[in-house]
């Protein structure tokens, strides 16, 4: 738990008692947006010390009528909602969604937090305009239009003292503000990081929307990094048939010099040299090389181009977009293409994936934990005949073996004691049209091996306590990080099952062995520092990541820069410094060569990678004091999976 200095805590105070005593506050103690907010207050003749006997809050009919006015804002925002929770999770905080009027829609949090901010009406109904309730991150987000954080006694009514507030509102393509997302914690508890958080899922936000709202437009997703375009922080701008400018985001008016207001006027002919005809024509073809587009001052952009002009959908990839994280979300729509990243390794297995697609051949994907299998799976599938099918995924080390056939076979009503009321169709039902994944396949129980081979041979499944079988029709993607040969050799898995998986065996390289290691460095970056930002790494730093084992790979890139942003402040590069002990001590730097002598090669020991991550789960579990859940999440594993790695330690 990280809090806010002393010294902090003591300005504010100070700023607050000479406010509250004459109207005026020492310069350089509180931000100016505050002191604003709080003048803005006291001229409604607000209530310090107490709220309004009954500030005024929807329930029932009226929320629900909010809600379904804001019913597309909700519907972008729910998963962004509860991806940015799961990062702020168990640090006694919650996060918000409201309308343009403060009127909270949805939130969710920690259960104890939840209950406290209850009573101060932080909850869906709840209003939290300026004009209700004084300075608070919400109202003042709306009024200001642009993030804001209201520390403790920032807050204008004295009750609202226990809560530290970060808020940005969220914009339309056309630059109407249509709510605010906020997180809002226990003051003690504050992280210093929240606010890019919630910037980043803010972006998200505003670049769904704008995705969703001109499918029949071409929309061009650019930037001047080509590196960080697909990022959240690229440039949209879409653009009718004419070539009228019809909207762009915060992103795109910064990079093209303009504002809302000149947008009005604005052509793709009087911002970029290319003539909008030629464009337009390309679009209609299949993927075109990596392009450029110069604007008219001169500036070179890298993007995408979009469009389902005439009815004719085309797709002109102008440089590669992915940023390789460990996760789902807009991972989802990223195809094998928009994975390559300039290491050969990785476009020879991107070049045979692409080769077996729609061969109904099964794939097994092999490589160490981190090295990103699913989203390897999920561009797959993106890239395939079945795309518009659905991809369901199942670990199999993730849930107890109880409970793995069932959710993978199904149950009718009543099949066992705790089953759902009305059964479960199962994963491999689910599945039908689309794309199986079974992740960590080495962990699935022996007995069950038999019976998912017989469904690959027969292509039907009855669930449990069912007696009539169903067909099925899916393709089957599975991976591990064991060695599955010696699996069989123990005894463990079935060797007819897995000469019915490998179709084709991909073996995905480990992080150490990658050529692009600072360009997906730099990918994910973009991803991480926020709207308008851009974060170098130190010459020092890239010598680390270049040298570096990455133990946990792709998983463990994304930890470590996600925690040097946060611990990056206002800088603009990372250094040595903004990098954990436990990282650095992995890093081992090369001896220094001398004049006629040969560097030796490095011999690992056979159990090298074993020890490594024994060693990272004792560091995490020691870290966390013991919490099995919270080491679980610092790994990027299950808790399950974590709970049977301990056991093999033993």
């Amino acid at each position: 738990m990280r809090q806010f200095p002393l010294v902090s805590l003591v300005k504010i105070s100070r700023a607050r008692e000479s406010f509250l005593s004459d109207g005026t506050v020492p310069k350089g103690l509180i931000s100016e947006t505050i002191v604003r907010s709080w003048e803005r207050s006291a001229a409604q003749d607000l209530p310090v010390d107490r709220e309004r006997s009954a500030p005024q809050r929807f329930a029932g009919e009226e929320l629900e009528t909010r809600q379904e006015k804001c019913r597309d804002l909700l519907r972008y925002s729910r998963s962004v909602m509860e991806n940015l929770y799961e990062q702020i999770i168990q640090t006694s905080s919650m996060v918000l969604l409201t309308d343009p009027a403060g009127v909270i829609l949805h939130s969710i949090g920690d259960p104890g937090f939840v209950g406290r901010a209850g009573k101060v009406a932080l909850k869906p109904g709840g209003v939290w305009a300026e004009g209700v309730r004084g300075t608070n991150a919400i109202g003042t987000a709306l009024v200001e239009e642009a993030p804001v954080v209201v520390h403790s006694a920032e807050h204008y009514m004295a009750a609202h003292h226990f809560l530290t507030c970060s808020a940005s509102p969220i914009f339309d393509p056309q630059g109407r503000v249509l709510g605010v997302l906020d997180v809002s914690t226990d003051c003690r508890a504050q992280q210093h990081h929240t606010m890019a958080l919630v910037r980043i899922s803010t972006q998200q936000i505003e670049n769904q929307l704008f995705s969703s709202g001109f499918s029949r437009d071409l929309v061009l997703h650019f930037h001047v990094r080509p590196e960080l375009v697909g990022t959240f922080y690229e440039g949209i701008a879409a653009f009718s048939v004419d070539g009228r400018l019809i909207a762009a985001n915060r992103s795109a008016l910064l990079h093209l010099g303009i504002d809302r207001y000149q947008a009005d006027t604005q052509s793709f002919s009087s911002l970029f040299d290319t003539p909008f005809e030629c464009l337009l024509q390309q679009t209609r073809g299949h993927i075109q090389p990596v392009r450029q587009l110069r604007t008219h001052c001169g500036m070179i952009v890298y993007g995408r181009i979009k469009s389902e002009v005439s009815g004719t959908a085309g797709e002109l990839i102008l440089a590669s977009a992915s940023v390789l994280q460990n996760g789902a979300g807009t991972s989802e729509e990223r195809r094998l293409a928009d994975l390559e990243a300039g290491d050969p390794a990785t476009q020879k297995i991107i070049d045979k994936a692409s080769k077996v697609q729609g061969h109904d051949i099964p794939v097994l994907l092999e490589g160490e934990s981190g090295t990103g299998k699913e989203l390897f799976a999920r561009a797959m599938h993106q890239s395939g005949p079945r795309r518009k099918g659905p991809f369901v995924a199942l670990n199999c080390a993730a849930l107890p073996e109880s409970l793995i056939e069932a959710e993978l076979f199904g149950y009718e009503e009543g099949a066992f004691t705790g089953a759902k009321r009305k059964g479960n169709i199962g994963k491999i039902r689910q599945a039908d049209g689309g794309t199986l994944f079974l992740d960590e396949i080495g962990d699935m129980p022996l007995q069950l091996q038999a019976r998912l081979l017989r469904i690959l041979q027969e292509r039907t499944v009855s669930p449990l306590g069912g007696s009539e079988s169903q067909q099925v029709d899916f393709s089957l993607i599975c991976a591990t990080n064991r060695n599955i040969r010696k699996e069989i050799a123990a005894g463990r898995f079935r060797e007819d099952l897995y000469y019915r998986l490998n179709g084709l065996i991909l073996q995905l390289p480990p992080l150490r062995e990658r050529v692009d290691r600072l360009a997906l460095a730099c990918r994910i970056l973009g991803e991480l520092a926020g709207a308008g930002r851009f974060i170098r790494l130190s010459p020092a730093v890239k010598s680390i990541f270049n040298a570096h084992p990455w133990p946990g790979n792709l998983r463990q890139m994304h930890n470590v820069l996600r925690t040097a942003v946060a611990l990056l402040g206002d800088d603009e590069e990372i250094t040595r410094e903004h990098l954990s002990d436990d990282f650095l001590e992995q890093y081992q730097p090369a001896a220094p060569q001398t004049a006629g002598s040969e560097v030796p090669a490095l011999v690992l020991p056979s159990t090298s990678l074993d020890y490594l991550e024994t060693a990272a789960i004792r560091q995490a579990v020691a870290d966390c004091a013991g919490n099995i859940s919270a080491a679980a999440r610092r790994l990027g594993i299950s808790r399950n999976t974590l709970y049977r790695k301990l056991k093999k330690q033993e």
